[in-house]
């Protein structure tokens, strides 16, 4: 699996018993984003897929609408003690005529893999306005095609299989076929990876589609559907009071508590259609 995870001692203790071997950990590594030649952001994640990480962010940040507002994408700089290329500096060329990001985009320090909203310069950039709002979106999703997701997502992590330390992200269509999965050490990079695979796919806005996420749903997942014009955000477990007030000004569909044959359906109910069998009670 390359530089996604790494070999490192461990001592394993089960009752009296001690076993000293080697365990598999994912890889946590910053990634320095550059917009033509002018740093914007640090954040940690899991190498692997770092363009689609960047058209993402960049997308969820308002700075680009689609793919056609990049022109080139490149690692650069970035050198280890013995010269080699780290691939943890990646600089992005916007097209002719688009505009820098604001400032208020701008991270001036490092995110931890669990914070996508740390170093922002104001509350109020934390609210964009998408280009691509889900509000007008008719799809309707059945409880049964919902229920579903959640093993497929399961069943597709590959690394979580080998370090049980990575979050997840999938976007499906609403006849439940997964188009693509992302997993990563923080929770808004797998979602940025998968907007960013929608971007560089011609697929922004991405109208019809469900995206499934192996945690919670927090405010800033929220943002980055509506920002991509998801229409159904759908989560294990809960979602969070400001995720849900997004949602309802947005026309998001939240669902949480995405388990078994049970969810909770937090707005837009009339996108999910409900069989008379087909949810717990």
């Amino acid at each position: 699996m390359g530089r996604i995870t790494a070999r490192r001692p461990v001592v394993r203790l089960r009752g009296e018993h001690r076993v000293e071997r080697p365990d598999t950990l994912v890889v946590e590594e910053p990634l320095e984003l550059r917009v033509d030649g002018k740093a914007l952001a640090v954040t940690m994640r899991t190498p692997g897929h770092d363009v689609e990480l960047a058209h993402g962010f960049l997308l969820t940040e308002g700075v680009i609408a689609s793919g056609a507002d990049i022109a080139a994408a490149r690692y650069c700089d970035g050198v280890d003690d013995e010269g080699a290329n780290t691939y943890n500096v990646l600089d992005v060329t916007l097209a002719d005529g688009v505009a820098p990001p604001e400032t208020g985009v701008e991270r001036n320090f490092y995110t931890t893999s669990s914070c996508g909203v740390c170093g922002k310069g104001s509350l109020d950039a934390i609210r964009l306005r998408t280009k691509h709002s889900p509000a007008s979106d008719a799809v309707v999703v059945t409880s049964e095609i919902l229920f579903g997701l959640p093993d497929t997502l399961r069943a597709a992590q590959k690394v979580f299989d080998a370090t049980g330390g990575l979050h997840a992200a999938a976007l499906f269509t609403a006849e439940g076929e997964m188009l693509v999965l992302r997993e990563d050490v923080g929770r808004h990079n797998a979602v940025d990876k998968v907007v960013g695979w929608a971007v560089t796919n011609d697929r922004i806005p991405a109208r019809g589609s469900v995206l499934m996420v192996s945690g919670r749903a927090s405010f800033e997942l929220a943002q980055k559907a509506v920002m991509a014009g998801i229409p159904i955000l759908a989560a294990v477990s809960a979602p969070s009071s400001l995720a849900v007030d997004l949602a309802a000004e947005s026309g998001l569909t939240v669902i949480g508590f995405l388990r078994g044959r049970s969810m909770n359906i937090y707005s837009r109910t009339d996108r999910v259609e409900v069989s008379d069998d087909g949810v717990d009670q």
